[in-house]
């Protein structure tokens, strides 16, 4: 899929006033710290489309993009280690709740995980949920520009393991570099070729 197209559309807290046109969604969420407003303005061809920050949990709203005219990247905030208050997370949670719960135009999620960590507790108790819910997702893996090539492929083989003790197979998964455009390609070939089921 080639990217002519990147238009914000709307920030809001309030899943119910979210686009009222049916076009696929794809949201994009993970840790506060994962890397996800460079990967998408990497998959974008935008250099500041999504706002990228020092300051983990930059992103504090539901922020609707428009692509290519006929769907939706959606980026929601970080979850972990952002630095707000107990309350501000509270809220953070309950509308990204809602929204995986209750938007009937979210087609996939894609949950962002950084390469060259364990397995967090926090991202394997999301993806649980999202499991329970029948929430379909992928899981990318950012910033495979930091590890050498081997070690890739161990770090991704120890989280099919520790994903495998509570799932019966691993989910549909990515690797990337947004500095190095790696894994740009699968993400968006992944998207076009539901978007054409989508649209059949």
């Amino acid at each position: 899929m080639e990217i002519k197209s990147a238009e914000f559309v709307m920030s809001n807290s309030d899943v119910a006033k979210c686009p009222k046109s049916m076009l696929p969604e794809y949201a994009f969420i993970g840790r506060s710290n994962v890397g996800k407003s460079s990967l998408i303005n990497m998959l974008t061809n935008r250099k500041s489309l999504a706002k990228t920050s020092g300051r983990p949990g930059k992103t504090q709203l539901i922020n609707h993009f428009l692509i290519n005219k006929n769907w939706h990247l959606v980026d929601l905030p970080g979850y972990g280690y952002a630095r707000v208050s107990k309350s501000a997370k509270k809220t953070f949670q309950k509308f990204i709740t809602q929204y995986f719960s209750l938007r009937e135009q979210l087609v996939s999620a894609f949950v962002l995980v950084d390469i060259r960590h364990d397995a967090q507790p926090i991202d394997l108790e999301f993806m649980a949920w999202l499991g329970e819910n029948s929430i379909p997702f992928s899981i990318i893996f950012t910033k495979a520009d930091k590890l050498k090539p081997n070690a890739i492929t161990r770090h991704v083989e120890n989280y099919k393991i520790k994903l495998l003790e509570t799932w019966e197979e691993m989910p549909n998964y990515f690797i990337t570099s947004s500095s190095r455009s790696v894994g740009k390609e699968d993400v968006l070939n992944y998207i076009d070729s539901i978007n054409s089921d989508f649209k059949a």
